[in-house]
C-alpha cells in the first residue's frame, strides 16, 4: 500500500500478476509498453473517481486488482444522483483526456491510426488509454457507463433500477459474445467479455433474494472483505430508497459493533430507513449519546415519528427525562407513524421510568385509537 494525492492505494498481487501476464503473452516491446501504460492509466482512472468523490465530501481509497481497479468512497454527507454520476464519469473522463494529451505530446494523432500504430509505445498508449477509457463508458454494469445510466434509472424505478440495469447488461454482453464468436477479428476482446459476464452473473446471483445491506455487509466482513462491507453500509445509508422497509437483523452484538466501527465519522445520511435502523443499533449497543445525536440529525433532514422516538429512547436511557418527553411530543406531532410511537412508548425498556409520567400518558392517549 502507498499514498497518492492523499488517497490510500492498495495494490493486490493480482494486479502485478496481470501486468506480468501481459508482458509474457506479447513477449516483445509492445507488451512492455502495454503493461506499463495500463498500470499508469488505471491509477489515473481511479484517481479521477477518488478526487471527484473527495470534492463531493466523501473519503476515498483505491484498490488495484486483477483485470480491474476500483475506487471505494464513503460519503460524509448525502450525495445526489448527479453527484454519483459525475464521480462515475470522472474516472474514464480523465483516463481518456490524459492519454490523448500524451499521444499528442509524443507527436501522434489519436484519430489517425497510421500516426501511432507503427510505434510500439504510441500504439500501446492508444490501446491502454483512449480505447480502454471509452470501453468503460459502455452503458452496462459493472462499467462506469452502466453506473452513470443507473443513477438516472433509479429516479424512474426506485428500488428496482439495479436489477433492471443488470438484466439489460447481461443481455447486451450475451449479444456481444455471440457476435464475437462469429467474428474472428473481434475475438481479442474475449477476455474483456468474459470478465463482464462472470461479474454480471455474480451480481445477478447476489440480487435474487432481498437482503438487508447490514446482513450483506456482515457476510462480506466475515469473508475478510472489509472494504466491500464498508461500501455496502455507506451506500445503504447514503442512497434513499423511498419504498424500503426496515428488515430484521439476526446479528449478534459483536457483529453489529464491528459493522458500526466500519462507518466513517461523521456517519453518513441519506436513507431514512437505514438511518433509523442505525440509531436502533447504536441504542442496542449502549451508545446512547451517539444514537441521540445521529437520530436527531436524521430527524432534522427528514422529520418523522420513528427518528424522533429514537432520540427519546436514547435520552431516556441517559436519564434525561425532559429531553425524552420533548422528543416523544415531537414524534407525536409529526404524525408519520402513530402505531410505531405507541409501540415505542409501550415496549421500549429505555422509557420504563417515563410511562407513568403525566405528559407521556397524555401523549399515549392521543394514540389510543391505534
Amino acid at each position: 500500500m502507498f499514498t497518492l494525492l492523499g488517497f490510500k492505494v492498495h495494490v493486490q498481487p493480482g494486479f502485478v500478476m496481470f501486468m506480468a501476464l501481459i508482458v509474457i503473452v506479447y513477449g516483445d516491446e509492445f507488451g512492455l509498453w502495454l503493461a506499463g501504460a495500463i498500470a499508469v492509466f488505471t491509477i489515473i482512472h481511479e484517481l479521477g473517481h477518488a478526487v471527484s468523490a473527495r470534492q463531493n465530501g466523501a473519503h476515498a481509497e483505491i484498490s488495484l486488482g486483477f483485470l480491474a481497479g476500483y475506487a471505494s468512497y464513503a460519503p460524509t454527507r448525502p450525495i445526489s444522483r448527479l453527484g454519483h454520476a459525475v464521480i462515475s464519469f470522472s474516472g474514464p473522463g480523465i483516463h481518456i483526456a490524459s492519454s490523448m494529451a500524451l499521444l499528442l505530446a509524443l507527436g501522434a494523432n489519436p484519430l489517425d491510426r497510421s500516426s501511432f500504430d507503427a510505434n510500439a509505445a504510441t500504439s500501446a498508449i492508444w490501446w491502454a488509454g483512449p480505447v480502454i477509457g471509452a470501453l468503460n463508458l459502455i452503458p452496462i454494469l459493472p462499467l462506469d457507463g452502466g453506473h452513470i445510466v443507473l443513477q438516472g434509472l433509479d429516479r424512474l424505478f426506485p428500488g428496482r433500477s439495479d436489477r433492471i440495469m443488470l438484466l439489460f447488461s447481461i443481455t447486451v454482453t450475451g449479444i456481444a459474445a455471440a457476435v464475437m464468436f462469429v467474428s474472428p477479428n473481434l475475438r481479442g476482446f474475449g477476455i474483456f467479455i468474459a470478465f463482464l459476464m462472470v461479474t454480471q452473473l455474480q451480481m445477478l446471483g447476489a440480487s435474487k433474494e432481498p437482503q438487508s445491506p447490514w446482513i450483506s455487509a456482515n457476510n462480506a466482513l466475515e469473508a475478510g472483505k472489509e472494504n466491500r462491507a464498508r461500501r455496502l453500509l455507506v451506500a445503504a445509508l447514503s442512497h434513499s430508497r423511498p419504498d424500503a422497509v426496515p428488515m430484521a437483523l439476526a446479528l449478534e452484538s459483536g457483529q453489529l459493533r464491528a459493522l458500526v466501527e466500519l462507518l466513517p465519522d461523521p456517519k453518513p445520511f441519506g436513507d431514512p430507513t437505514n438511518e433509523y435502523l442505525l440509531a436502533n443499533i447504536l441504542i442496542s449497543l449502549g451508545e446512547f449519546e451517539d444514537a441521540a445525536h445521529y437520530a436527531a440529525g436524521s430527524f432534522e433532514r427528514n422529520p418523522n415519528t420513528l427518528s424522533a422516538s429514537a432520540v427519546a429512547r436514547a435520552s431516556g436511557a441517559l436519564g434525561d427525562q425532559g429531553t425524552a418527553i420533548g422528543w416523544l411530543r415531537a414524534a407525536a406531532n409529526v404524525g408519520t407513524s402513530p402505531a410505531g410511537l405507541a409501540s415505542v412508548i409501550d415496549g421500549s425498556p429505555e422509557l420504563i421510568g417515563l410511562r407513568e409520567h403525566p405528559e407521556v400518558q397524555a401523549i399515549r392517549r392521543t394514540l389510543s385509537r391505534v
